[in-house]
């Protein structure tokens, strides 16, 4: 995979964690750096650690399904872009009302566990793939980083849009079955 196709998913995993950040910042309303660090260096590791995590997986059961690989990927990345398009459209009107900081303690962990699952799904599709693991990882944590800090302060500066991240979704999922699709057509 070249670093443009390493660069588009790396995006498209990262619109989890953008659309939870840009909630964060709309229900925070205030956000400051410690809160935006926290939020974005956890979910930039978890969305690092688990394609890896993913990949290692994939060794094991690799020789079992070499012929059947591009297809395994497509169905995965599949699934995991129609998921995020599904759940772009449940998204509603989520009150803020009882709302707890999403940059502290369990809530913390089970975000970050929860925006990148899909990354897993992913790393998984790089070891059946044979694809190095390494560099995608790190390209995946560091847009992660990247799209979360940005995210919660555009929550916090629109607020009044929660819409923003249900579209950001919703591409994200698009962008993920399209990659599929070029893995299963081209390879």
């Amino acid at each position: 995979m070249n670093l443009t196709e390493i660069l588009i998913i790396s995006i498209a995993l990262a619109m989890d964690a953008f659309t939870v950040a840009v909630a964060s910042g709309i229900c925070l309303k205030k956000v400051d750096r410690r809160q935006t660090f926290r939020l974005a260096f956890h979910f930039g590791i978890f969305q690092a650690l688990m394609p890896v995590i993913g990949w290692y997986l994939g060794l094991s059961v690799r020789s079992l399904i070499t012929v059947f690989a591009p297809w395994i990927a497509f169905g995965l990345l599949c699934f995991i872009g129609i998921k995020m398009i599904i759940e772009s459209r449940e998204a509603g009107d989520e009150s803020c009302e009882t709302y707890k900081d999403p940059t502290k303690g369990m809530s913390l962990i089970i975000l970050s566990v929860a925006t990148s699952i899909d990354a897993l799904a992913v790393g998984l599709s790089f070891s059946i793939l044979s694809r190095p693991i390494a560099f995608a990882s790190t390209m995946i944590g560091i847009v992660a980083f990247i799209m979360t800090a940005a995210g919660i302060h555009i929550g916090k500066k629109v607020a009044n849009a929660p819409r923003f991240g249900q579209v950001a979704e919703f591409a994200g999922g698009t962008v993920l079955i399209l990659v599929g699709l070029k893995i299963l057509l081209i390879g």
